[in-house]
């Protein structure tokens, strides 16, 4: 029951926090939600509608796996998974509350701001670090092949996602976002002066 309690209140402070920063931004009238819409190209549409359908099915794997596995993994994965969950929301608390009105839900057909402070200053793109530290913890927590299967995918389309966004940062930003690609990981880390990365 301790570990359903805290599975749940992860999540719930997770999706709390997703929702209500687009709730918040909607009032300031800025359109948050622009995944899988607009007039963007079709491949970039396709990948993010099938994130946006991989996400939430993941979610609802999440769920159902909590209330529904009868057989857990060993208490010191699940206190990984615990320890990995409230990171993740950290992450992912950070990533909305540094991001101000630029945070967006897919690539934004409209030029927000280039944020490379706090959080970002140590991973560009938290918030999807944040995701897959939550899929990662439900799995440690409930483990299942079909949670994680579906947790893996979910994981894999938000790569696919961030290797879009990032396209569309290079177009966007130019040399300021080389530059800050040279100092900071895609995921978690100071870059090395000599480590190099492909750009599009």
């Amino acid at each position: 029951m301790m570990y359903q309690i805290l599975a749940m209140l992860i999540l719930a402070i997770f999706y709390t926090f997703y929702f209500a920063k687009i709730i918040i931004l909607k009032q300031q009238s800025i359109k948050t939600n622009q995944m899988g819409i607009g007039k963007k190209p079709k491949e970039v549409l396709h990948i993010e509608r099938i994130m946006g359908f991989a996400t939430v099915l993941t979610a609802i794997f999440d769920i159902g796996s909590i209330f529904l596995v009868k057989q857990f993994p060993a208490n010191g994965f699940r206190i990984i998974g615990i320890v990995l969950g409230i990171i993740g929301v950290m992450f992912f608390v950070l990533a909305t509350i540094t991001m101000k009105t630029s945070w967006r839900v897919g690539i934004p057909e409209e030029k927000t701001s280039l944020i490379t402070n706090g959080i970002y200053n140590w991973s560009r793109n938290p918030a999807f670090v944040g995701f897959d530290l939550l899929f990662l913890s439900i799995c440690l927590m409930y483990f299942n092949i079909l949670l994680v299967c579906v947790s893996v995918w979910a994981a894999v389309m938000l790569h696919l996602q961030i290797l879009q966004e990032e396209t569309h940062m290079y177009h966007m930003f130019g040399d300021e976002y080389v530059q800050y690609t040279k100092q900071t990981l895609r995921y978690f880390g100071k870059k090395r002066s000599d480590t190099k990365e492909r750009l599009p």
